[in-house]
């Protein structure tokens, strides 16, 4: 992040190894794509903010991929953007389980900043049926094992404080969550530049 640098956002398609970015925005598309995710995606570059922003639509069945395992792991901050249809996608799962795997390796040096979109914290902890039937149905097709991790990635982002986006209009919620995500990225580079 800084003032001059380039605040173009990279796409799926054109991952460059060389990219670091500041932003990984992790979203299921028809639920925020056009709203939530379009406005907050321009607020952020408009601050400066380098984001990972996937525009392809993704298919069931297909596997994270190289592209995006190396733009999350490249990524300062994860913001998960946790709708009502969100555990539905298996992609979504992916990139949160390997963004909990990023963040534990490296503590100091990544952070997970969730917004709770039209849900609560509780149904992402799996303590109402919102995601239960959605990774039931998962179970069915990825076996026991890749849903306990998604489970567990699901528990672990929702014990983090985070937004809440209920009822209230999108303006003031997406200014809110880039000067946090500006003041975050602050500290971040000075202690990285004081070590």
């Amino acid at each position: 992040m800084g003032v001059g640098k380039s605040s173009k956002a990279e796409k799926i398609g054109g991952v460059s190894l060389a990219i670091d970015y500041d932003v990984f925005l992790n979203f299921r598309g028809p639920d925020t794509r056009q709203g939530l995710v379009d406005c907050l995606y321009h607020d952020l570059l408009e601050a400066e903010i380098r984001v990972f922003f996937d525009e392809e639509e993704l298919h069931v069945g297909q596997e994270i991929g190289d592209g995006l395992r190396i733009a999350i792991e490249r990524s300062k901050i994860y913001v998960p953007i946790l709708s009502k249809g969100y555990a539905s996608s298996p992609w979504c799962l992916r990139e949160l389980e390997h963004m909990v795997e990023c963040k534990k390796f490296k503590p100091s040096e990544k952070e997970i900043l969730p917004i709770f979109y039209d849900v609560e914290p509780r149904d992402v902890k799996l303590q109402s049926q919102l995601y239960i039937g959605a990774l039931a149905k998962h179970e069915e097709e990825f076996g026991s094992h890749a849903t306990r991790s998604w489970e567990d990635a699901l528990r672990s982002v929702a014990q983090i404080k985070g937004w809440e986006l209920k009822n209230q209009g999108h303006w003031k919620f997406i200014k809110l969550v880039t000067r946090e995500i500006l003041m975050k990225l602050k500290v971040q580079d000075k202690y990285i530049v004081e070590r």
